[in-house]
């Protein structure tokens, strides 16, 4: 094979995934939704403001389009956190619109129009409504209690100069007669979006396209050119295969939080949601910063990075099996450092700052022992490496730069 620097990605790496693949004819808009729903975990800490302004920077900075920044209904805290960060957006420019979310009441959108108009920026209204049988059944509703609501709260919203969009609560266990009836309703009254929503995790992907179908059909049908947008959860895993699959249905808008935070086991992970449509060649922002949003997010809503999840756990990119670890060295050798981020990765790690790590544990081989010492400029000398494995073959586990310098220092 000739040099690596002449040897491209795709001469080396067959992509089963864009085999007859249809790419959308346009880039869906990014919604974030760690701030309201994703801090709604009962085990999450809500960040403080000062966090919170951190984290919208950032969001802004990888170019995601849409953040949540609270429900303004909940109480004081609520409606100074959403009147800070909506001021920070004002002042900062930042290439960033709001949204909030609030029930299908005036208490809740009150505050969202007091806000917009105090800071002198469009606030979007996100009105939601439950609307599944199983909801109506345990609450005592019925449709036209629901269609009420959702008139007058569009109504409201529009009236007063703001963006809403139209949110049905478990729209993925809702009839299509319930749906049809509240999606006409709210965009007679000037919805500008539909948002369909997987509220209890329930959905697989074949239910994502089926329900988008239906809601398209609903929009032509009202002769309206109405957004459409995904709000998932992880209930069942398929939070972000769901998110992916309403992308390739050409969705106008996807939703997540960052790490997946959110009620229950929690939303779309929009990190790894970012991450696998740049893959794609879907999403063109910058994702370099995307490492410090999952860290600051970790820190500030305590919960902690799984040592196992994708991209940002602390094994992401991290081996000490000898046969994976030989390839990275060889592929190291080769001189071209997206060889050795590739030949045994999915995911680039130097997108992220991150790079392949070889450890030293009971699987290495000499090969992981000589590269962990030549790149801490220790010579690789046979005795050296001959304890080094000893000691790597009687452990149950990787061993510590700490244990693997005791080696080295005869202790």
């Amino acid at each position: 094979m000739s040099d690596s620097n002449e040897i491209s990605e795709s001469s080396v790496i067959h992509d089963w995934n864009v085999q007859g693949g249809v790419k959308p004819a346009r880039r869906p808009k990014i919604v974030d939704e760690t701030l309201r729903d994703g801090v709604q975990c009962p085990s999450v800490t809500d960040p403080p403001i000062d966090a919170k302004v951190q984290i919208v920077r950032l969001l802004a900075g990888l170019g995601v389009d849409v953040v949540d920044i609270g429900l303004p209904g909940a109480g004081p805290r609520a409606v100074a956190d959403v009147t800070r960060l909506a001021t920070l957006i004002r002042d900062e420019k930042l290439p960033i619109a709001a949204n909030c979310a609030a029930r299908t009441i005036d208490a809740d959108i009150l505050p969202i129009i007091d806000i917009s108009q105090k800071v002198g920026i469009p606030i979007e209204v996100m009105a939601f409504l439950g609307a599944s049988p199983i909801r109506l059944y345990a609450e005592g509703w019925d449709v036209d209690l629901l269609e009420t609501r959702t008139r007058s709260s569009i109504r409201l919203a529009k009236k007063n100069g703001l963006p809403c969009t139209f949110v049905t609560e478990d729209t993925t266990r809702s009839s299509p007669e319930t749906l049809r009836r509240l999606f006409l309703a709210a965009i007679e009254e000037g919805a500008d979006g539909l948002c369909l929503c997987d509220t209890v995790g329930h959905a697989t992907d074949s239910g994502v396209r089926n329900l988008l179908a239906f809601a398209r059909s609903v929009v032509v049908e009202s002769g309206r050119d109405v957004r459409l947008d995904w709000h998932g959860h992880n209930d069942r895993g398929y939070g972000l295969s769901n998110a992916v699959a309403a992308v390739e249905d050409g969705v106008d808008r996807v939703h997540g939080c960052v790490l997946g935070v959110g009620e229950r086991v929690g939303n779309t992970s929009l990190d790894l949601l970012l991450v696998n449509l740049k893959l794609m060649g879907w999403f063109d922002g910058d994702l370099s910063r995307l490492a410090e949003l999952v860290d600051l997010t970790s820190v500030h809503t305590s919960v902690p990075i799984p040592v196992s999840y994708p991209v940002f756990g602390k094994d992401a990119f991290r081996t000490g099996t000898g046969v994976h670890a030989a390839a990275v060295i060889k592929a190291i050798n080769k001189g071209a450092d997206w060889l050795a981020d590739r030949v045994y990765s999915g995911v680039p790690a130097a997108w992220f700052g991150r790079r392949q790590e070889i450890e030293i544990g009971p699987m290495a081989g000499d090969s992981n022992i000589v590269f962990w010492l030549r790149q801490r400029k220790l010579e690789p000398a046979p005795a050296l490496v001959a304890a080094i494995r000893e000691k790597a073959k009687g452990s149950a586990r990787m061993l510590t730069e700490e244990e693997v310098y005791a080696v080295v220092n005869g202790a």
